[in-house]
């Protein structure tokens, strides 16, 4: 009876910290986002950046860049995979691009960059 009784005191005090994550995921629409943006379905917000590194070696690259909503990331400067090192051949240090980017497979990806007109 211990034992019953126990369980149902850990289940509510665990109940509001499960509705509270619930509501969080509803209210976040890019947290089931990721998978469907890496099939297409989704349309990506093109990103303003300059190039800080290029490393073509191991595929990353360097930038400084806007804000990125569908990661709900803050302006800053930071290092990003590219889907393919081929991406990196024509960039150069300073030069001003639009990027996509999303989160896959845990990594901060990018997958399109073009020069800024």
């Amino acid at each position: 009876m211990k034992t019953k009784a126990l369980v149902q005191i850990a289940l509510l005090c665990a109940a509001p910290w499960l509705v509270a994550a619930q509501a969080q995921t509803a209210a976040n629409p890019h947290s089931s986002h990721h998978a469907a943006a890496s099939n297409g379905s989704v349309t990506l917000p093109k990103v303003a950046a300059e190039v800080r590194r290029v490393d073509a070696q191991t595929g990353k690259i360097t930038l400084k860049h806007a804000d990125i909503s569908n990661l709900d990331m803050p302006a800053m400067t930071m290092v990003f995979q590219t889907a393919s090192p081929d991406m990196l051949k024509d960039l150069e240090v300073g030069q001003k691009v639009l990027f996509t980017a999303d989160k896959i497979k845990g990594a901060y990806t990018v997958l399109s960059i073009e020069r800024a007109p």
